[in-house]
């Protein structure tokens, strides 16, 4: 063997001796307080964990050349857009009413209620019904395309930037990664300004 790699060898035998003696010769009161301070040291990485909370399961979906998103949570079904039905006097962003399995479903497009550029359905246009859980409100929002169910870690979800403004602004969760839009779906639900009539809310 190399003379060098001899000598390399036997320091770090000398090396793992000494480290050995030293814990052998620790007093129990210095080995209380070592575990003591590992034990501090993994409480707080598990808090911190928990803080963050968990992952929040979405719903992708396209809307005027953006990704937006909604919690699952919120959602009851995705649904194709057919036989559509018009409702008279009813707002701009309000479409109409479908049958979903003897369901009569309102149904707005997002595009008109946020003031965004419109175009035209493709065969790829879906409606996403939402719900509030509790059997009470219930209504469709248009979908030019879903993308499908992906899950976000909640610390990745940042507030909306300061420079959004108008109506849009009110109905957001905050942004993550790939400018995913996520929206309020629990302000969605609850909001006033989502009326067909003074009577009848969608």
């Amino acid at each position: 063997m190399d003379k060098n790699k001899w000598q390399e060898m036997q320091r770090r035998i000398k090396e793992a001796g000494e480290k050995l003696a030293l814990g052998m010769t620790m007093s129990r009161e210095t080995r209380r307080q070592i575990l003591a301070q590992r034990a501090r040291q993994l409480a707080f990485t598990e808090i911190k964990q928990e803080q963050k909370g968990p992952p929040l399961e979405v719903v992708e979906f396209r809307l005027a050349d953006e990704t937006y998103a909604l919690e699952c949570r919120f959602i009851g079904e995705v649904y194709p857009l057919k036989a559509l039905t018009p409702i008279p006097g009813a707002p701009a962003f309000v479409l109409g009413i479908i049958d979903i399995r003897g369901r009569i479903v309102s149904i707005i497009d997002l595009k008109r209620f946020f003031e965004l550029p419109g175009k035209g359905l493709s065969d790829l246009a879906r409606v996403i019904v939402l719900r509030d859980g509790d059997g009470g409100m219930e209504f469709g929002i248009l979908a030019e395309e879903v993308l499908g169910v992906t899950s976000i870690p909640a610390g990745e979800i940042q507030p909306p930037p300061p420079t959004l403004t108008g109506i849009r602004a009110e109905y957001l969760e905050g942004v993550a990664k790939n400018r995913l839009i996520v929206l309020d779906a629990a302000k969605l639900l609850t909001d006033e300004k989502i009326v067909v009539n003074q009577e009848m809310e969608i």
